[in-house]
């Protein structure tokens, strides 16, 4: 299979994964062939990159972080309780609700169990799926990417099982702030922005007497977009003051913000996202941190098609694990603008003087 950007696909080309709804139900099924105007309603849909048959690369096989079936329970219940505590802030009152801390529990569990049985520790969570509210999907991206972080990290499960909690609920908040502004396609008021801002310490107050909640879940919403020299809020603090599991979330929040399509700009691919990070270690976000997420994210993901420092094109087939930025690429065409007939591999990783110069975009 091959990733491409939507807008590069072609009718006649045909699915190699499934698309699916905002309810985990499938959409598209693989092997359908794609027609101009299913192209174009993908498109609408937001939906940035698809993969697509390809007999040059048919050996590659693309695992999902988590089974489907742990991403559709995830957002049921995402979607269930974001919307309770959205109509409960529209009558002004919030009732707390023992049921939240294990219902959400019981995700994490799913999600660790999941991500214990992967054979590969990279993960890359591109938007491939229809979706109409980007809080409930980024919720479970962020948790995802945080509980593989955690693993890698070495936290014990109890510690892994907090953080994914601090993760999926980070921005909880934002049910209480008007969603016309949580939806607005443009760009927001000094006084709009100044409002969603508030979700932060919103989010706090909502799970920190939450019964099943851990206490350190609600600092993670109250500091996720803190940042180390005191730029960010609710509070300005700075350095240590700010809780590691908060500073490990300000880079993933940021990270899937950025590589997710919005309806005023479409999504970046992996690599620039994370230049951008690195542009902001030690000012914004913690270098360390920030290296351990790109030594376990699929910068370069499986499939992509990259150009060469050399001017060959091809495509990532293998996702190196002692340096992912640096993938084993088929090439497919010659620096002469030909196809090759018999294709070869490049392992970036030995040879030094070559590397990606540029990717396929949306």
């Amino acid at each position: 299979m091959r990733l491409l950007p939507t807008r590069s696909c072609s009718p006649g080309m045909k699915l190699a994964k499934c698309i699916y709804n905002e309810d985990g139900l499938v959409l598209l099924n693989e092997r359908v062939e794609l027609t101009q105007a299913l192209i174009n309603r993908l498109q609408q849909f937001g939906v940035d990159f698809v993969y697509i048959q390809d007999r040059d690369t048919d050996d590659i096989q693309v695992d999902d972080a988590i089974s489907q079936e742990t991403k559709m329970k995830a957002l049921a219940e995402i979607k269930t309780q974001f919307r309770k505590a959205m109509e409960e802030n529209s009558k002004s009152k919030f009732s707390k609700n023992a049921f939240m801390g294990r219902a959400f529990g019981n995700v994490i569990k799913m999600i660790m169990q999941d991500l214990d049985s992967r054979e590969g520790t990279h993960i890359m969570l591109l938007n491939m799926n229809v979706l109409n509210n980007y809080v409930f999907n980024h919720s479970l991206n962020v948790c995802i990417y945080a509980t593989m972080l955690g693993m890698a990290s070495g936290y014990n499960r109890e510690e892994i099982a907090v953080l994914g909690m601090g993760a999926l609920l980070h921005d909880i908040g934002k049910t209480q702030i008007n969603q016309d502004i949580i939806k607005k396609p443009g760009k927001l008021s000094p006084q709009e922005f100044d409002e969603v801002k508030m979700h932060a310490e919103l989010g706090y107050r909502l799970l920190k007497d939450e019964p099943n909640m851990p206490l350190l879940a609600a600092h993670c919403a109250f500091q996720h977009h803190e940042r180390l020299n005191g730029s960010g809020y609710p509070r300005g603090i700075k350095g240590n003051e700010i809780h590691e599991y908060a500073k490990l979330i300000a880079i993933i929040d940021s990270y899937d913000a950025m590589t997710t399509h919005r309806p005023y700009r479409l999504a970046m691919l992996p690599h620039q996202a994370m230049e951008i990070l690195f542009s902001g270690v030690e000012s914004l976000y913690d270098y360390k941190k920030v290296a351990l997420f790109r030594d376990n994210v699929a910068i370069y993901p499986l499939g992509l098609s990259v150009k060469l420092s050399t001017g060959e094109k091809g495509v990532v087939v293998v996702i190196n694990p002692a340096i992912p930025q640096r993938p084993t690429i088929r090439i497919m065409e010659g620096a002469d603008g030909e196809k090759i007939t018999q294709p070869y591999e490049v392992d970036l990783s030995k040879q030094l003087t070559v590397f990606v110069s540029e990717v396929e975009m949306p």
